[in-house]
């Protein structure tokens, strides 16, 4: 028999519980029986598969097969020097998919929903997932169901379950026991996980939680999509494969022109052995003209720009974000929370013929009507502050509670003395919420609610003490006062009461008629002081602020101009405006549009649409269910924090702290990691080009290689790798929040990157050829040991060129990178290896190079990366 044929007491029995609740004891072994109440994580890809997905790369191919001819060749040593880096690029970047993995588990912890229960007899607030069966759990209107469960009261529940059976309507819960087996739309005394509560209250026993629920079931169906390569990793992957092609070509120019001259030289020279160190050397130019480490370069750098967004609230959930930041035009934003401060407070108070502005600090001077304003927004509402001085309920609600704490007349206090006897919960239809209590011997009904519904549904006001019949007088004194308080982005809730026959125990919505209205009260939730600033900044960075709230429209109009969102040409809209509009229209009008008041879901997958046709990179926050739809539309979803699960999925971005600035912040991070990035390609292909181009000099003009296979391949292995991480490091330009947003198609070498490398490239070749020539006047070996001298150093000095495309090392601060300076004490301390007796004769570094030759070889290379830097103040003055 299922749980809805039976009645609530058999089903306490059967889940071992109580009306009080469990104990923390019977908690903590229920958990430990069912596990947390969570959906369980997709098996995860095996280690070993990852490691060798790594080798899939175009480039990482390429230098598998150049190992494999040295292996053939009998040369292991270069051979285990290539499979060395290719082994630690792959460790590195199956550490990070593990770490990220790491990061999301940590974040559903961190982002779990809340539940209110009873425990050990006590109602408190726990996180969803630690429920188990048998728990006790309380809901209201606007609550998500935290697990499935069985009804045990319900005072006008109403329960959303489309999610589950399709249907659009609320059901109705009751605690009546369904004899017949029904399906599950039908089970009238059940509640769902992840369902939404749109009316009433109610409590529930839980009887299934984590993949034991309705949507654990479903869950276990689904199967989660792979995650895709970023914009610039496609990019990169594609430029890798036409490298490829092209180094392949390069190589075989050079081994063909270097046979020819073998097969038409000396006739004495061993033919083999020339023939072998040819190709041995053509190989050599593939592995030094491929930056093996790119693809984990870039995977790291991404990772350190999320770790940072993370420190400053901003989760990414998946990598194409960090990308898109940089290109974003357009935030969408919702107001409360995210420009506010989502901490409604009531800051002023409308009583007809008061003779006070503001509230007596001692109550035993309150006029009458002033108590009752009181008491009447305390009562008639169903906040709470728990044991941990927490806020439970509505914004709204738990500011009137606050209200009357301040006024020395506490809530708990009051509803102590004057319990509720009956209620009508608020909803959205309504915008009323009404209770019952028995007031100095006076059974009252108290209402608070909208001023026009209050006010229409008033017969009387409540003056110096009486209760007169309302007039058009009176009603014009409440209008005006509600159309100040609402200009000045103020919001408003008017009160009043109704008095019932002592016998009357039950109420209807007929019985919200014929008040007696008393007054008003007038509450904001002030926009956060970082706002201002955050404003003014995106506007700088070429981004403009959208406010898309489901407020009334002068609230957020007035919110908009006092933060500086709206122009003083911009105009709000409504949703109905809105609908009213043809696409044309909206096209027509969009950039005038600053503001969008009481919209629907449809309203805002409209807006991102519009935007986005006309080629803008739109962000879109959203917080709830109905808000997915736009946050997958958007070409970044970014959910709040405090929001719910189904937005969470649907984003590419998770604010934990639902505050506007940390867009701001994660936009300046995006922007930064795309910069990184860009330096980092900067580097490794001037380095990379400059070896070749010093190379192709030499065959050109029938010279000595200047390098052996070897030195490339060290060469590699000191430069390509922790000096391009080191970049990844580097603080923001001064100007990054000064530009206008990146346009996404493009390229990698776009925006002065293509220049960089050619100018640095360029200067190293300069270099390394006069150092060439300088050893060649005393040897070839002499020729070799100077040239790989300048090529390494000048490799390595050039970090500090590559921090800034536009700064100088010095002017940005020298040792304001650790991570650079520790890259070149390395590749110092990595070269000088390389002199050292025992390892001269491995590196082709003859007994004759001596200090002052390294001193001439190393003067040329520092001689480069000046340049370098000269460069930049003349292309930037140019």
């Amino acid at each position: 028999m299922e749980y809805y044929q039976r009645q609530t007491e058999d089903v306490l029995k059967e889940v071992d519980s109580t009306q009080q609740g469990l104990t923390q004891q019977e908690v903590k072994s229920r958990l430990e029986r069912d596990g947390y109440n969570e959906i369980e994580d997709k098996e995860k890809v095996p280690t070993w598969k990852l490691f060798l997905e790594t080798f899939k790369d175009a480039m990482v191919i390429v230098l598998l097969a150049a190992a494999g001819v040295q292996i053939l060749l009998g040369e292991w040593v270069e051979s285990l020097i290539i499979f060395l880096v290719l082994l630690i690029n792959a460790v590195i970047s199956v550490v990070q998919t593990r770490k990220a993995e790491s990061s999301l588990e940590a974040l559903r912890d961190m982002s779990a929903p809340e539940a209110k229960v009873m425990r050990d007899g006590i109602k408190q607030t726990v996180a969803a997932k630690e429920l188990v069966q048998g728990d006790i759990v309380y809901l209201e209107a606007g609550d998500y169901v935290p697990a499935d469960g069985r009804v045990l009261e319900s005072g006008s529940l109403k329960v959303n379950e489309g999610m589950l059976t399709g249907e659009s309507e609320a059901v109705e819960k009751s605690t009546e026991v369904i004899e017949e087996e029904a399906a599950l739309g039908d089970r009238r005394n059940m509640v769902y996980s992840s369902s939404l509560v749109v009316y009433g209250r109610g409590t529930f026993v839980v009887t299934g939680t984590g993949t034991k629920t309705e949507v654990g079931k479903i869950a276990d169906m689904l199967s989660t999509a792979e995650q895709k390569a970023t914009p610039l990793q496609q990019k990169l992957d594609n430029f890798s494969k036409k490298l490829g092609i092209g180094i392949l070509i390069l190589c075989i120019v050079i081994f063909a022109v270097q046979a020819a001259r073998i097969w038409l030289g000396d006739s004495e020279a061993d033919t083999t052995t020339a023939l072998l160190n040819a190709l041995m050397f053509a190989v050599a130019i593939a592995v030094a003209a491929i930056p093996e480490a790119l693809q984990s370069i870039v995977t790291i750098v991404l990772s350190v720009g999320t770790n940072k967004m993370a420190k400053q609230h901003a989760i990414i959930r998946k990598l194409p974000a960090v990308e898109t930041l940089g290109s974003t035009s357009i935030i969408c934003t919702d107001k409360t929370g995210t420009l506010t401060q989502n901490k409604m407070t009531v800051t002023d108070h409308f009583l007809p013929f008061n003779k006070h502005e503001r509230l007596p600090e001692d109550p035993n001077d309150w006029q009458e009507a002033e108590r009752l304003l009181v008491y009447i927004a305390a009562l008639c509402n169903d906040s709470y502050i728990n044991r941990d001085k927490q806020e439970v309920g509505d914004p709204t609600e738990t500011a009137l509670i606050n209200f009357a704490n301040k006024h020395a007349q506490n809530y708990e206090e009051l509803r102590k003395k004057y319990p509720r006897e009956a209620e009508l919960p608020f909803d959205s239809d309504r915008k009323l919420m009404s209770t019952v209590h028995t007031i100095d011997g006076t059974k009252m009904l108290l209402a608070k609610g909208g001023p026009d519904v209050m006010f229409h549904r008033s017969s009387y006001v409540f003056v110096d003490g009486e209760e007169q019949p309302m007039t058009d007088d009176l009603l014009d004194r409440f209008e005006g006062a509600n159309e100040e308080f609402s200009n000045q982005a103020l919001r408003v809730l008017a009160y009043g009461y109704k008095r019932l026959p002592d016998n009357k125990t039950e109420i209807t919505h007929d019985d919200e008629r014929d008040f007696v209205l008393v007054g008003l009260t007038a509450m904001m939730d002030p926009p956060r002081e970082a706002v201002y600033g955050s404003i003014e900044e995106s506007k700088a960075a070429g981004i403009r602020t959208i406010m898309i709230t489901g407020d009334h429209k002068t609230t957020a109009q007035a919110i908009g101009r006092d933060i500086g969102l709206m122009r003083d040409s911009d105009i709000a809209i409504t949703g109905k405006e809105l609908d009213k509009m043809s696409d044309e229209e909206l096209e027509e009008k969009i950039e005038q549009i600053s503001v969008y008041a009481r919209v629907s879901p449809e309203n805002k997958i409209r807006i991102v649409r519009a935007w986005q046709r006309r080629g803008a990179v739109t962000a879109m926050t959203g917080d709830g269910v109905n808000d997915a739809p736009a946050l997958k539309q958007a070409d970044i979803g970014i959910a709040m924090g405090s929001g719910t699960d189904v937005s969470k999925d649907s984003s590419a971005m998770i604010l934990t702290d639902d505050n506007f600035v940390s867009i701001v912040n994660a936009v300046q991070v995006g922007r930064t990691v795309y910069d990184n990035i860009k330096k980092a390609i900067g580097y490794l292909f001037a380095g990379n080009l400059g070896a070749i181009i010093a190379i192709l000099y030499a065959v050109i003009f029938n010279l000595p290689n200047p390098f052996t296979a070897l030195q490339l391949l060290f060469i590699n292995l000191v430069n390509d790798s922790l000096p391009a991480i080191a970049l990844g490091m580097e603080k923001s330009e001064p100007n990054v929040m000064k530009r206008k947003p990146r346009p996404t198609g493009e390229g990698i070498f776009a925006g002065g990157t293509l220049q960089t490398v050619l100018t640095r490239g360029i200067l190293i070749a300069i270099a390394v050829v006069i150092s060439f020539y300088i050893g060649l006047s005393h040897s070839n070996e002499m020729g070799v040991a100077m040239a790989f001298t300048t090529l390494i150093i000048s490799r390595t000095l050039q970090t500090f060129a590559a921090r800034s495309n536009t700064e100088t090392s010095i002017k940005i601060g020298f040792f304001s990178n650790k991570y650079v300076i520790g890259a070149v004490l390395l590749g110092f301390v990595l070269y000088g290896i390389t002199v050292l007796p025992f390892a001269r004769g491995v590196f082709n570094i003859p007994a004759a190079f001596s200090f002052v030759d390294w001193v001439i070889a190393t003067g040329l290379a520092f001689a480069a990366v000046i340049c370098m830097e000269v460069a930049k103040k003349l292309f930037r003055r140019a």
